[in-house]
């Protein structure tokens, strides 16, 4: 056919479907009825669009595929663009972004729920599992490499601005290893924290790192997020692999013990030590109170002065002594908050919840390593604003 005739028959079946249409209008009383028909007719246009324009298939069996698209599945000549980057799944680029999407958002028998109501296409849980975990797993070799286009950097940022980075492990349920950590970095830029009111802000923008398995691996990917960053400030409770990474590779950060982790210690000792209610909430408050003026030496002497009631008040009282004695220069929460600088990790405690836990933390879930760390590198793009990355990666496959 040449162009015109390509041409007259589209617009030929435009027509039927349209006359069709327009025929049975004033019989369609359903408002979503009538949405779907007029979409599906969008979709059977779209599909006749890409059949007729490829021309005429040849017989032979190696000159064609059948191709799962948005459209559902058709069959092309092997040359078209759509069958272009579809070798490995036989599904088209643009649908493999869906899939990723669905597949780190959602159970993947949700997903594939979703893609049958909005779509109305049929693709297993399992095609989305395996198109989810290729691409997730194809992050980390991109990552090493430092290919910076595809490493998810914070916007806008200021040579003087304070750049937050906290790290902290969560466990996830392993089908061979039962409970296992997953390590999770977030870094964010203190002038990207919004008030929304006195008790309460909001983090606008943050990169998410994570990692399951050693810290060797997970500290080197995270530190390619952080190049070019002039002033870190790095807040975590008192994990020793945390601080022996922030001691070794950035000694001049400004290093800040979680405040509510500090104060924590104080409440065990406490619990144990004191019977009457009154009397150990106002002992805490006290010592709380002297922890953010800069007297964590006075809180020290106060606990060794302090008698222990019975042997488990003594054992906290020393392990608290010992951990206070651990982290001192990074206990000057008067001189932080002075600064305007935080003092506590919450923002990366919310986000084991937000970006891994809410979808890898459900009932039953059993995972393997390969593909906890692929649905957490997907999560952490998206969580991240970088889901462009994403789809770059999938283009480029």
């Amino acid at each position: 056919m040449d162009t015109k005739q390509l041409v007259d028959s589209i617009l030929e079946t435009v027509r039927t479907e349209i006359t069709e249409f327009v025929e049975q209008e004033s019989a369609i009383q359903c408002a979503v009825e009538y949405e779907m028909r007029v979409i599906e007719i969008g979709r059977t246009i779209s599909r006749n669009l890409i059949l007729v324009t490829q021309g005429n298939l040849s017989k032979s069996r190696n000159a064609k595929k059948k191709v799962m698209t948005t459209l559902g599945k058709l069959t092309l000549r092997k040359g078209h663009v759509l069958c272009g980057r579809s070798t490995k799944f036989a599904i088209t680029n643009y649908l493999q972004i869906i899939m990723c999407m669905l597949g780190q958002s959602k159970v993947y028998s949700e997903a594939s729920q979703m893609l049958k109501e909005l779509l109305h296409i049929d693709v297993s849980g399992m095609q989305i599992h395996r198109v989810s975990t290729y691409y997730g797993e194809m992050i980390n070799p991109i990552i090493e490499k430092n290919i910076s286009s595809c490493i998810p950097k914070l916007e806008d940022v200021q040579k003087d601005d304070d750049i937050y980075v906290m790290v902290d492990g969560s466990m996830i349920f392993t089908r061979d290893e039962g409970w296992k950590e997953v390590k999770l970095g977030r870094v964010f830029n203190g002038n990207k924290i919004v008030p929304i009111n006195k008790d309460r802000s909001e983090l606008v923008e943050s990169v998410y790192v994570s990692h399951m398995g050693s810290v060797d691996e997970f500290f080197p990917k995270l530190e390619r997020h952080l190049v070019d960053y002039n002033r870190k400030i790095i807040i975590a409770d008192g994990a020793k692999w945390i601080w022996n990474w922030a001691e070794d590779n950035y000694p001049n950060a400004t290093q800040i013990l979680d405040f509510y982790h500090a104060k924590e210690k104080l409440v065990l000792f406490a619990n144990h030590q004191f019977k009457d209610d009154v009397k150990r909430k106002k002992w805490v408050k006290e010592q709380s109170s002297k922890l953010k003026e800069d007297k964590v030496e006075q809180v020290i002497n106060d606990l060794q002065k302090t008698r222990s009631s019975n042997q488990k008040a003594k054992e906290y009282k020393e392990k608290a002594i010992k951990y206070y004695l651990e982290h001192e220069d990074r206990m000057l929460y008067k001189t932080y908050m002075d600064k305007g600088i935080l003092i506590g990790s919450g923002a990366i405690e919310a986000a084991h919840r937000s970006v891994l836990q809410q979808r890898m933390k459900l009932s039953g879930q059993k995972w393997t390593v390969k593909g906890a760390n692929a649905i957490a590198n997907l999560r952490c793009y998206r969580k991240s604003r970088a889901w462009n990355m994403v789809e770059s990666i999938i283009k480029a496959a």
